[in-house]
């Protein structure tokens, strides 16, 4: 485990246009990688206390990632973690035993289009059916980061022509990243009303159902807690989790986050390497749990 840093940073609110931040908390809704954990996927002593004294005081936390949820399980145990989990940006939404919920899956057309596009710009694709993820290059330059990361090995075909039907996620990988950052906007203008497009870091492009974001987790989650959306704080780090701090009660941006996250927060954090998660919890979320 890396070291708890001390927690002392204050916290005011950064952006009054977002709107007041809800007074009270039922639920937080985190992203993972940038956001509760550090750079080298560990959970500090500090995220495991901020995580304890949540539960003490009666709010729930729910893991929501671009990560599939098995790629989320060894989590749980630490962060004595008992309630679901959303997966694929929300498209893939199952129970702590890994039962699925729900999925909401690309249209096979949808499937193709986004697949012709990142071919022809080099971008390694990956897909994700369920629970399983499929990929063509077992070399590709961040395969073997991702089966460290998620603890999980790929299943290796060598064509998706036979796999276009219930895709709940298409990534593509590049080293490239101001590719990525444009493929991000000509195909989330290609599939415009067909899907959700939004980098998850600057290596990695993910492309969901249209319904399949970060913000439809976070109200798929509440609502299976018997929560409404106001009493949920969420926090996190890149483009894809706009779309749950634009929903949430109360929105929390990392500090490592680019501006353009920053800006639909009502609050900015630390960093990921700098307990920015557990400043969050303790300075900004715990002071709002719910009154007896």
């Amino acid at each position: 485990m890396a070291a708890a840093g001390a927690l002392t940073m204050e916290h005011d609110v950064v952006n009054p246009e977002r709107g007041t931040p809800a007074q009270t908390i039922r639920l937080v809704v985190s992203d993972i990688d940038g956001t509760l954990v550090t750079r080298d996927k560990q959970l500090t002593e500090a995220a495991l206390k901020a995580a304890r004294d949540l539960r003490a005081a009666g709010i729930a936390l729910c893991l929501v990632s671009s990560r599939a949820p098995r790629g989320m399980e060894m989590f749980l145990a630490p962060l004595e973690i008992d309630t679901p989990r959303a997966g694929l940006n929300g498209g893939l939404i199952t129970s702590p035993d890994g039962t699925i919920l729900s999925r909401l899956s690309l249209e096979p057309q949808a499937v193709a289009a986004a697949l012709d596009m990142l071919d022809v710009h080099g971008v390694d694709a990956w897909l994700f059916r369920g629970h399983d993820w499929l990929v063509r290059n077992a070399g590709g330059a961040y395969v073997g980061k991702e089966e460290a990361v998620v603890q999980t090995r790929p299943t290796i075909v060598r064509s998706f022509d036979d796999y276009h039907a219930e895709v709940g996620k298409i990534m593509g990988s590049s080293t490239d990243y101001p590719l990525l950052e444009r493929m991000e906007i000509e195909i989330g203008a290609m599939l415009e009303g067909q899907a959700s497009v939004h980098r998850s870091s600057d290596y990695y492009l993910d492309i969901t159902h249209p319904d399949a974001n970060k913000g439809y987790a976070a109200c798929a989650l509440a609502a299976r807690l018997g929560l409404d959306i106001s009493e949920v704080a969420c926090i996190g780090d890149m483009s894809n989790d706009i779309p749950m701090l634009k929903v949430a009660g109360l929105a929390i941006a990392m500090g490592n986050a680019p501006e353009t996250v920053k800006s639909h927060a009502h609050f900015v954090t630390a960093s990921n390497e700098h307990n920015g998660w557990a400043r969050a919890m303790e300075q900004i979320v715990l002071p709002r749990a719910p009154r007896a």
